[in-house]
């Protein structure tokens, strides 16, 4: 889904490091740095939309509850009814306008996730938008320019598909499988 608040390019910085990650970019020129995990959903998509900056990195995944689910489901931690109740109001923010879908997301060592969380990544969101979403090591420094590298050379490729055309189907996404019948 396209955002339509915000004409600069959104990039979602997810994983463990990910405020160390942030601090890495701060002071690039056109780039706004918001550390918004923890904040309240519809308030992080308010800030990300006011920024006027070509490029806004950020560390709210709007799609963060729907794969915990999504990973509790396939963990057997969880009810098929969890991941729906989540891809439903998933879809209702996007709809609202209360979450936005980033252009890009930056994974942080995806290849050091437990095995159902690097598929969540590289396979069930990852085979949405493969180019749409990219591994990067955790910053080592704050002086770790992989990040500040990584920025500067985002792929262009087809932007993400509506979420409400491929959210619905999460629980037929099993793990190790994703992609093989398409």
């Amino acid at each position: 889904m396209a955002h339509t608040m915000n004409t600069g390019t959104i990039v979602a910085i997810v994983g463990d490091q990910s405020e160390e990650a942030l601090a890495t970019l701060d002071g690039i020129r056109g780039v706004e740095v918001l550390a918004l995990r923890d904040t309240e959903p519809a308030l992080a998509t308010r800030r990300i939309a006011a920024s006027g900056t070509p490029w806004v990195v950020h560390d709210a995944d709007p799609l963060e509850h729907v794969a915990a689910a999504w990973v509790e489901l396939f963990e057997e931690r969880s009810t098929l009814g969890a991941l729906e109740i989540e891809v439903d109001t998933a879809l209702a923010s996007f709809t609202a306008g209360s979450a936005l879908m980033p252009d890009y997301y930056i994974v942080l060592e995806p290849e050091a996730a437990p095995d159902t969380w690097r598929h969540w990544w590289c396979g069930a969101l990852g085979h949405r938008a493969p180019q749409r979403i990219l591994a990067s090591p955790a910053p080592t420094n704050a002086r770790d320019a992989a990040l500040r590298r990584l920025l500067g050379n985002l792929p262009s490729s087809r932007a993400w598909p509506d979420p409400a055309s491929w959210l619905p189907h999460l629980p037929f996404e099993i793990p190790d499988r994703i992609g093989l019948r398409d």
